[in-house]
């Protein structure tokens, strides 16, 4: 063969190619997988309630203003009865709310989803309640107004275990729905008609036991909100418009706590005005609220704040992470057996580049199957420990010695010790991994600095200077006779 370095390219290039596409199947699997859980997610919010949001207590009551109105000319002129409804509602001036979280895990096969038993204790306090009393806009027109109504709105009322509510000293009895033309999911409960204009304002509290799907959102209704919220989960992840002011998070549990103005918010506008809920999603994503469209924009939805009870070591979220180093693994590889060739002057075949590529693929695999059935750290290990044992075996056969294939076993743990850090680091991941990738460069430039690249493409590997011809020197007058 006349340029056996390019043909040795071409088939590596194409042993590449074949890997390449056992990773790309390799990451459909896991998002496949994803998927699962995803739909897993989604059967249990079904089965059981979804995420929740609260909102309230507010009270509301709903009017109808009519009045007769001449149309027509001469003959034919008539009175017509016009009608205007509208709602009044008064938000409270001060919202408390004590709340403890519990978890409790549930499954579908081997995919999990937490779900939480929310315990709740709310106190809302209304000063004047001259919100609640109609203003006429047409001169001699009837008011009607139905009774005025104490409502808690959430995301999924399937998710209501036991509720009771207490006006000043007197229990309210409470029934579905809100009779909110926004928030018609939560419950309910008729007031006195005398507490309409009620100049000495109102205090309400309610007993609210509650479960859901993975996150609470909370709408600080009150013109001063004061949330306490605590858990057992180690793991929170707080979203929305507002960031708890306190927060304590421990490996047995979290306690948070947010004090907001209605000067900082407009909440209390926007859910007068019938705004959407939407609650910003965790996992760096948004999602639309309970109550939000579909193409809802944060101009368009109530202020809101959030806690998702994610799990930080989600299995397919760290293999999908994973499989994108795939690429780096095989050609660090596929660089460490290239130069063993060179250096010790072997020659391996492509099929064999083949094999400890797929190899590496495999492990790929290994980690998402395992990762369902056992912890990810240990999922990890038992993975690397089995590609590392059984390319390190390859590799003392295909280099001749078994001194040759420890190094490169060696080196193949590292790469998954490193990989292994990579995936726990989430704000310093890329600096680290650009650092270890130029350090395997500059390691790679130093062993082969005196390699005589055209030589090995003209199929010697002696340097331009020692193959060409020595001067000899000119012969000596005596000798030339």
């Amino acid at each position: 063969m006349k340029h056996p370095l390019f043909i040795k390219l071409f088939a590596l290039a194409a042993v590449t190619l074949l890997l390449l596409i056992g990773l790309a199947l390799i990451s459909d699997v896991v998002h496949d997988r994803q998927r699962y859980r995803s739909l897993t997610a989604q059967s249990v919010a079904d089965s059981l309630a979804g995420p929740q949001t609260l909102m309230g207590p507010l009270i509301h009551s709903a009017c109808v203003e009519s009045w007769d109105e001449e149309t027509g000319k001469g003959d034919e002129r008539r009175m017509v009865e016009r009608r205007r409804e509208f709602l009044l509602t008064a938000m409270p001036e001060q919202l408390k709310l004590r709340s403890g979280a519990a978890m409790e895990e549930r499954a579908r096969g081997v995919h999990k989803v937490n779900t939480f038993n929310l315990k709740a204790h709310i106190t809302a306090e209304w000063g004047s309640l001259a919100s609640l009393q109609p203003q006429s806009t047409v001169k001699n027109s009837r008011m009607h107004c139905g009774a005025p109504i104490v409502m808690m709105a959430v995301g999924d009322a399937r998710g209501i275990r036991t509720a009771q509510l207490t006006l000043g000293e007197q229990a309210l009895p409470l029934k579905p729905g809100t009779f909110h033309p926004t928030y018609s999911r939560g419950l309910h409960a008729a007031l006195p008609e005398a507490v309409r204009g009620k100049a000495d304002g109102l205090t309400a509290t309610l007993d609210l036991e509650l479960v859901g799907t993975e996150r609470i959102a909370i709408v600080p209704l009150g013109g001063n909100t004061e949330v306490q919220m605590t858990s057992s989960w180690p793991h929170p992840s707080f979203a929305g418009r507002f960031l708890p002011s306190e927060r304590e998070v421990k490996p047995d549990g979290f306690s948070a706590q947010w004090r907001l103005s209605s000067l900082a918010t407009t909440a209390q506008a926007d859910i007068a005005g019938g705004s959407r809920v939407c609650v910003s999603g965790y996992d760096d994503a948004s999602a639309p609220g309970e109550y939000a469209p579909g193409g809802a924009t944060p101009r368009d939805c109530a202020d809101s704040f959030s806690v998702a009870f994610v799990d930080p070591v989600n299995p397919y979220t760290l293999s999908d992470r994973a499989t994108k180093y795939g690429l780096l693994f095989i050609a660090l590889t596929f660089v460490a057996v290239g130069l063993f060739e060179l250096m010790k002057k072997l020659r391996v075949h492509p099929v064999q580049y083949l094999l400890v590529g797929s190899a590496l693929c495999s492990f790929f695999l290994l980690l998402v199957s395992l990762s369902e059935h056992l912890p990810f750290g240990a999922a990890y290990g038992i993975a690397a420990a089995a590609c590392v044992l059984l390319l390190g075996y390859y590799a003392s056969h295909i280099l001749g010695s078994l001194a040759r294939g420890l190094p490169l076993g060696a080196g193949v743990a590292l790469l998954y010790g490193l990989l292994y850090v990579l995936l726990q680091l989430e704000q310093t991941a890329l600096v680290v991994g650009s650092i270890a990738l130029f350090l395997v460069l500059a390691a790679v430039m130093v062993l082969t600095r005196k390699v005589n690249w055209y030589g090995l493409a003209q199929g010697g590997g002696a340097s331009p200077a020692a193959r060409m011809p020595k001067t000899q020197p000119l012969p000596t007058p005596s000798e030339a006779a």
